[in-house]
């Protein structure tokens, strides 16, 4: 029998107020990534998954696409039932291969998605169930470690779960740390996590993927200015602000930025923000490993490498880990 269930978090307005604000009044600017993420993010990340120069989502994709059958191998462990939960589930395209051979090969287990767009959870409960007839699922939205620690309350089976498609590479490395660290806090002994790392490799190729002569990076960047603006009652004029990305091929670090074009004032609600001309605002980090890097970050947070698996160029690896 398929269940659906949305569990949500509440005022997500005014988290997302405190924490813009939080940023643009610090020393120097920034924003939180995961407020890229409303419909029209949602819309442009598509598009962005969709560029030839972002090399990462077909990457993944074959991974999970070619590898299904050892990964699910893997997962399935003893056989027990288990709950299988995505962070930042997106609309499942890579994971859906992943779920497609486990209800196939009638292995026991829920899917919990979690992700912080009200929208993306929406549409999972819509359009999943349609393709996997069966499904035993139940979305959360909210944050990670919010929503994580709710699916633990849901059932004490094992937990796997999937941090897919480079995610960990929007925090620096110590931030990254921390955040590992406390998954395997909330998790059991014997828990899985899959987590998904773009490898270090040729810059130019690196920096192309986060600004495409398209523009569409930009537009992702700029969308979270007229997200303020409709949800904030802000005044950002998006035609004041640039999109610039770097890569430093020693650190792993790519980051993007927005540049004010020149000295203003921009009100958000009540508040008025002073940027002067050239100012940056620090969007966004995507931080990329070598297999060495990963190992080191899967010992510091308590958990133990189990297998790993690259796509055919060896751009991306999907490494599963347990909790020791």
């Amino acid at each position: 029998m398929t269940t659906t269930t949305i569990e949500t978090t509440t005022d997500h307005k005014t988290q997302f107020l405190q924490e813009t604000l939080a940023g643009l009044q610090s020393e120097p600017k920034f924003m939180l990534s995961k407020y890229f993420y409303d419909a029209t993010g949602d819309r442009i990340f598509q598009q962005i998954m969709e560029m030839e120069e972002y090399y990462l989502t077909n990457a993944e994709m074959e991974i999970l696409k070619y590898q299904a059958e050892q990964l699910s191998q893997a997962i399935a462990a003893d056989g027990s039932p288990f709950d299988l939960i995505e962070l930042g589930a997106g609309d499942a395209t890579k994971s859906i291969h992943l779920l497609k051979y486990l209800t196939g090969n009638g292995l026991e287990f829920s899917y919990l998605p979690i992700d912080i767009s009200e929208h993306v959870i929406a549409d999972l409960e819509e359009n999943l169930p349609k393709k996997l007839p069966g499904l035993d699922m139940k979305g959360l939205n909210g944050d990670y470690f919010d929503m994580l620690k709710r699916a633990t309350e849901l059932s004490g089976r094992r937990k796997v779960v999937l941090f897919m498609g480079a995610n960990i590479g929007n925090m620096n490395i110590a931030d990254a740390e921390k955040f590992c660290l406390s998954l395997k806090e909330i998790l059991s002994p014997n828990d899985f996590l899959i987590i998904g790392f773009d490898l270090k490799k040729n810059p130019q190729k690196i920096l192309a993927a986060y600004n495409d002569k398209a523009g569409i990076t930009k537009a992702f960047n700029l969308n979270l200015l007229q997200r303020i603006n409709k949800e904030l009652d802000g005044d950002f004029n998006l035609e004041h602000f640039d999109h610039y990305a770097n890569y430093d091929p020693a650190s792993g670090a790519c980051k993007s930025y927005l540049i004010s074009l020149k000295k203003q004032i921009v009100n958000i609600g009540q508040n008025a923000i002073h940027f002067a001309e050239n100012e940056h605002i620090f969007m966004e980090i995507s931080q990329k490993y070598s297999l060495t890097d990963i190992d080191n970050l899967a010992e510091k947070a308590g958990f133990k490498p189990v297998q790993r698996f690259f796509d055919q160029q060896q751009y991306f690896v999907d490494a599963i880990w347990m909790v020791d």
